[in-house]
């Protein structure tokens, strides 16, 4: 019986989680920088939800993490969503359409 498997799976487990911890504080803090009505006026949730998302879910994937990895993929789907779908159409609003 090999002992090193559980000791890789352990590690993997940890690199998923800094991961999306990465890209969770990614999202998060480029939407507490954002502008309040930008949220609105793209017809999203508000700015307060969105962090609350980010932020509840990062905090559950801390805390849960030895549970498994359904709180850590969780979090890294809200993140994922915030910045492939919401942040760019906040750019858009913010700086006029350009994409630089």
């Amino acid at each position: 019986m090999s002992l090193w498997a559980p000791t890789v799976v352990s590690y993997i487990g940890e690199l998923i989680l800094f991961i999306c911890l990465a890209v969770g504080l990614w999202a998060l803090v480029h939407c507490a920088l954002q502008r309040t009505d930008a949220f609105s006026a793209i017809g999203t949730l508000s700015k307060a939800m969105w962090l609350a998302i980010l932020a509840g879910t990062m905090l559950l994937a801390v805390i849960l993490s030895a549970l498994g990895q359904l709180f850590t993929l969780m979090s890294l789907t809200a993140s994922l969503v915030y910045l492939l779908d919401i942040r760019p159409a906040l750019r858009d609003i913010t700086s006029g359409g350009s994409n630089w």
